[in-house]
């Protein structure tokens, strides 16, 4: 491909981008489970060893670590369930907030924008009928929408199952793909692929636990009713970059004033879920997953929304970890440098408009030339 007019090599580069967001658009219900049960496999991996190394068979060792990783789910399925238990069971005071909130609302929106209470509720009946008429397609959608989760949680244990046990010849078949002179970089490329996704996705593991488990004694601590069900949600919410914040916001705010009719504890889940953040974004989640994953703010926000976009939630959960995989395969090889340099967070400290050096593949050199005084002052730099 070095051959290749450098016009040419940037076309192609540009028609495989378009042909891979093609591709996970068309075939995303496939390709999604296919990559959580890939990423799943990651995680089971060390698992996995273990049982291998204490003489387990291949077959009995992959169940074992399924098995323990769905016991796992259950076992926050079932807390969860819990939480959501006392919640149906608080429905006759839920019954009463609501309507007082609305009551509220209602004087509010007739205050200001001289709707009576009577046209208020023929705009509501209006929108009941339109909803009612549509009801078909809704159902039909939500069909589809749920058939296609349980699909998706049938085939993830399948896949990975089969992932882990064909490893290796997944492997050969990776290593197939290239010349022999560029299997070094092939393996460099892999190793550090599973390093950085297993420390990714059991720093997200840990840090669901210490913000429920933060978020939910604090929230208990300044009376808040359903606390445990607010961080429970708002730390999985949490795991979609900026945009997952801003939605368990919201809801830890509508559950809040479902359960009161002040905005006192508005005020308090509001604070309390800053004073986590903080302390999840500054210090906690920092250490637990360090520098391994190193993409910037601008990227990790439009790799979201195209998730979002081409798969739904999944696609937005998904979208960072994929982001890092095609990180890595970047940074291994020559012809594609650049686009690792555009999805990583390294900053150079000069300007490439004012200093040609920087401009140049070779780090060696660019961190050279940013070690040297800068000769025109502070106005040359970005």
């Amino acid at each position: 491909m070095n051959q290749l007019p450098l016009t040419v090599r940037r076309s192609i580069e540009l028609l495989g981008i378009c042909l891979l967001l093609s591709l996970f658009y068309v075939a995303n219900s496939i390709l999604m489970p296919l990559i959580m049960a890939f990423f799943l496999s990651l995680l089971l991996l060390p698992m996995y060893r273990f049982f291998r190394k204490i003489k387990i068979p291949e077959v009995i060792a992959i169940t074992l670590a399924i098995l323990a990783s769905a016991l796992v789910v259950l076992v926050i399925l079932a807390f969860l369930s819990l939480q959501v238990a006392g919640l149906v069971k608080d429905f006759p005071q839920l019954e009463q907030n609501i309507n007082h909130h609305w009551n509220t609302l209602s004087d509010w929106i007739n205050r200001n924008l001289n709707l009576s209470a009577d046209q208020q509720i023929k705009v509501l009946q209006d929108q009941g009928n339109k909803l009612l008429n549509n009801a078909g397609s809704y159902m039909s959608g939500a069909a589809v929408s749920l058939t296609g989760v349980f699909v998706f949680v049938g085939l993830l244990p399948i896949y990975t199952f089969l992932i882990l046990f064909y490893k290796n010849l997944l492997l050969r078949f990776v290593f197939l793909w290239f010349e022999k002179e560029d299997h070094p970089k092939v393996e460099s490329a892999l190793r550090g692929t599973e390093v950085i996704i297993k420390n990714y996705l059991i720093g997200l593991l840990i840090q669901i636990s210490y913000m429920t488990v933060l978020l939910g004694g604090l929230l208990m601590v300044l009376g808040i009713k359903h606390a445990f069900l607010i961080a429970i949600i708002f730390a999985v919410l949490n795991l979609i970059p900026y945009v997952g914040a801003l939605i368990g916001n919201i809801l830890g705010v509508l559950l809040t004033l479902t359960a009161s009719n002040e905005l006192a504890p508005v005020i308090k889940v509001l604070l309390a879920i800053a004073a986590v953040q903080f302390l999840d974004n500054n210090i906690l989640m920092p250490r637990i997953v360090g520098s391994k994953v190193k993409i910037n703010s601008l990227v990790t926000i439009i790799g979201v929304v195209i998730g979002g976009a081409l798969a739904g939630v999944s696609g937005m959960f998904l979208s960072l970890p994929v982001i890092a995989i095609f990180k890595v395969i970047f940074d291994h090889t020559d012809e594609f440098r650049h686009w690792g340099i555009l999805l990583g967070d390294e900053r150079p400290g000069l300007s490439p408009m004012t200093h040609p050096i920087v401009r140049l593949r070779n780090r060696h050199l660019r961190d050279e030339q940013e070690k040297l005084p800068e000769p025109g002052g502070e106005e040359q730099k970005e």
